[in-house]
């Protein structure tokens, strides 16, 4: 198992359904600004979409504008000053990134993060480095400063997957400076940033002012589409932009993300119940997972998931007893910098996430 979400291996396939703590997508569900007007794509079957999207591009402009007040928690009133041309729109955040890195020569990766960083790096034969967590699962900022200097590029998340730790601006800023005056591109993997509620952690601004920042964002997490397959890119390097431009197919947005991305991302109502959500299921999860003893350390998130350290017990054999009872978690062996000790939760409603804290107690 490579990525979470996997329900199909040992569930629908063998007839079984399973609360998949695997997958971190809002347990709120699809939005109904989208489910009510899903009849407009099903009108656009017929017809190619527009190659330029034009519509979307709009759309996605204003949610940016919208997000500098709303998640920035500010009183942002100011011109919008993405173009167009500083947004390439993909077949989910996957496709962006693969992309994005595929224009560089070398790359630095922070680890553990979400494996299709070094997967898309090693298939387009990058030179990679790799800067690791600290102990205590934050960014080593001094390191990664030190490993940007001998690659072109460098990539992290924020959150990062599989920890949810954020990134501190104010110790980023100098290597900001430094990508900036010497031609170095960071690509910031924001596909769970919403989840980070009101605190103003998104670099849209920074990226507004710095050509070398590049923010990857999806519908994918937050608005609960996994199956929609839309992702958006944001740069101000031209350049940059019409090289990954060059390299896609035409017409890789379908109607039903174009859908989506018309009512969801002005979906007010939905927001406000997920962040009401993630911050009491968030608080619920941390005190309650802290409690159990097969569980050594909890580590601090600020997204929809949450990394733990067993002990007692590896990730392989718990899995299997989650299993046994209808629950999938994460193991995260597979991350490059952990190993058997470690597995990640997702954080869903108050009843599932009841269901697996009991679960747990008993093993």
């Amino acid at each position: 198992m490579e990525h979470g979400g996997d329900i199909y291996t040992e569930g629908l396939l063998k007839g079984k359904e399973l609360l998949d703590f695997s997958s971190n997508i809002n347990p709120l569900g699809v939005p109904d600004s989208f489910r009510k007007n899903i009849g407009e794509a099903l009108e656009s079957v017929e017809k190619y979409p527009d190659a330029e999207y034009r519509k979307l591009k709009c759309n996605i402009k204003r949610y940016l504008k919208f997000s500098k007040n709303y998640f920035g928690n500010s009183r942002y009133d100011g011109e919008n000053v993405i173009d167009d041309r500083d947004i390439v729109l993909g077949n989910g955040a996957a496709e962006i990134i693969d992309l994005a890195i595929s224009c560089f020569k070398s790359i630095c990766i922070v680890v553990p993060s979400f494996i299709e960083y070094e997967k898309d790096a090693l298939k387009w034969k990058c030179s990679i480095s790799y800067s690791n967590l600290t102990e205590n699962m934050d960014y080593d900022y001094q390191d990664i400063k030190s490993k940007i200097k001998d690659a072109e590029a460098l990539i992290l998340g924020n959150p990062n997957n599989p920890n949810g730790v954020i990134i501190d601006k104010s110790r980023f800023h100098e290597i900001v400076n430094f990508c900036s005056e010497n031609h170095r591109t960071i690509i910031i993997d924001e596909a769970f940033v919403e989840f980070t509620g009101k605190r103003n952690c998104s670099f849209l601004e920074e990226m507004e002012q710095n050509r070398c920042i590049f923010v990857v964002r999806a519908l994918t997490k937050f608005f609960a589409l996994p199956g929609i397959r839309m992702g958006y890119g944001l740069c101000r390097d031209r350049k940059l932009m019409d090289k990954i431009r060059a390299k896609q197919n035409p017409w890789n947005i379908n109607c039903f993300a174009e859908t989506a991305g018309k009512y969801v991302l002005r979906d007010k109502s939905y927001m406000d119940s997920s962040l009401e959500w993630i911050e009491n299921e968030r608080k619920f999860m941390m005190d309650n997972l802290s409690k159990i003893h097969i569980i050594e350390k909890v580590y601090d998130t600020f997204s929809n998931f949450i990394l733990c350290r067993i002990q007692g017990v590896n990730c392989e054999e718990l899995y299997k007893r989650c299993l046994e009872k209808g629950i999938l978690i994460r193991k995260c062996s597979n991350f490059k910098g952990l190993d058997c000790r470690f597995i990640r939760l997702a954080i869903k409603d108050r009843a599932k996430n009841q269901k697996l804290i009991n679960l747990l107690k008993k093993i």
